[in-house]
């Protein structure tokens, strides 16, 4: 069922998902080891589970928990997490040893750098990928080349070229700057780590949607010490790989009462949800200049290994317009007397956005109820980034950039 509200720019499709056991590449066996990984790394520390209660209560539902990545290794954004660990799979293939079977301080010691010192890495990114690939990179001694789309801001391209790696800005969209990136690596025999996949290109994104399981894992580690579980998660799709990370991981976690999942994007590059609505099962392309504020989610082609979860396990898909993410900067920085102030980027404030919308807004009702979202509701969102553009996030909060639509009744 399509529900579309013109005058909010926004649509919500609805299915009813299946309840298949999800790939076994998502255990919880697969999250501890990851987990094993990145406890390793220099600087880890769990992030933090922030309640918004008192925002819960304005909203008339139990509980609203955000996932607040923006302090994720002082990177600013979950993606390290995924680059981090497919980029230590791949040094482990290149040596013939296993990740389990060594550990970090190997990895970056002077046997392994003497090994690899002619590796470079590449991929392309809208920034925060690319960056914790760089990041990598500058951990182990090795060369990252970086390529961009056109539009990319500078505080993104400066934060990527401060981890030594070399920064290209094209003047393709995001989905050619990949395509970009991958002849490249081919050509010069690099090592293409990129987030999204294709025919013949899984292995490493496997890994990659591997890795963002730490993020889901302690999440779900910090609600349960609370004695919560979900009854609605709420997560953004670009590609689709951390989202398929999360609707898996989550699903297998709770496989006899898995939540609904509520799957959001922008609403001119939301591949995700012309996959859905086109309703043969197999994804489909956005095309364009993918131009949105939240960057991190403006993908026009789907993650073909995250598809088949992202296709079946939803119960919601949801487009929406830059002002939906716009107000959600506003209300996390802003916070109701009692609830903690989060700083969120355009890509990480979507969801408080859309929710904002379903539970304040009469025109909303219908998918309201439709969701079920109400006083026993526990709705879990991912902050994925702080204010990795200062610049716009000071536009927003400062001067009401991209202001809340309020149609004539």
């Amino acid at each position: 069922m399509l529900k579309e509200i013109p005058q909010y720019r926004f649509q919500a499709l609805f299915q009813e998902p299946t309840t298949e056991i999800i790939p076994k590449n998502f255990t919880e066996e697969v999250a501890d080891q990851v987990y094993a990984f990145h406890k390793q790394l220099p600087g880890y520390c769990p992030t933090e589970l922030v309640a918004l209660g008192e925002l819960a209560k304005y909203w008339g539902v139990d509980e609203v928990f955000v996932k607040d990545e923006s302090t994720r290794f002082g990177l600013k954004a979950f993606k390290v997490l995924g680059g981090s660990y497919a980029v230590a799979r791949l040094i482990c293939r290149e040596l013939g040893i296993q990740l389990n079977e060594t550990d970090y301080n190997y990895l970056v010691s002077d046997v392994v750098r003497n090994q690899i010192e002619g590796m470079t890495l590449t991929t392309a990114t809208d920034g925060n990928h690319g960056r914790g690939i760089a990041w990598a990179a500058q951990q182990l001694g090795i060369k990252a080349i970086i390529y961009m789309p056109k539009g990319t801001v500078q505080s993104r391209i400066d934060n990527i070229r401060a981890h030594g790696a070399t920064v290209e800005v094209t003047d393709l969209n995001y989905d050619d700057a990949v395509r970009l990136a991958n002849s490249m690596a081919e050509k010069h025999g690099w090592h293409m780590i990129q987030d999204t996949a294709w025919e013949g290109y899984e292995e490493i994104p496997l890994w990659i949607m591997q890795g963002y399981m730490t993020m889901c894992k302690e999440a779900l580690e910090q609600m349960i010490e609370r004695g919560e579980e979900a009854t609605h998660v709420f997560v953004q799709a670009g590609v689709g790989a951390l989202a398929a990370s999360v609707v898996a991981g989550i699903s297998n976690k709770y496989r006899d009462n898995p939540p609904r999942f509520i799957i959001m994007e922008p609403n001119n590059v939301a591949c995700v949800f012309a996959s859905a609505e086109a309703g043969d099962g197999k994804p489909h392309a956005v095309a364009g200049d993918h131009a949105t504020i939240m960057a991190g989610l403006a993908c026009g082609e789907v993650n073909t290994f995250g598809w088949p979860i992202l296709r079946d396990r939803p119960s919601c898909y949801i487009r929406c317009d830059n002002y939906v993410a716009a107000n959600g900067i506003r209300i996390l920085a802003n916070p109701i007397c009692g609830d903690k102030a989060i700083e969120a980027g355009e890509s990480g404030s979507v969801g408080i956005g859309v929710l904002e919308l379903l539970t304040t807004h009469s025109a909303f009702s219908e998918i309201k109820k439709k969701l079920r979202i109400g006083p026993e509701s526990k709705i879990l969102l991912f902050n994925t980034e702080g204010a990795t553009d200062p610049v716009n996030y000071r536009e927003i909060l400062w001067h009401g950039k991209y202001p809340a639509l309020s149609p004539k009744k």
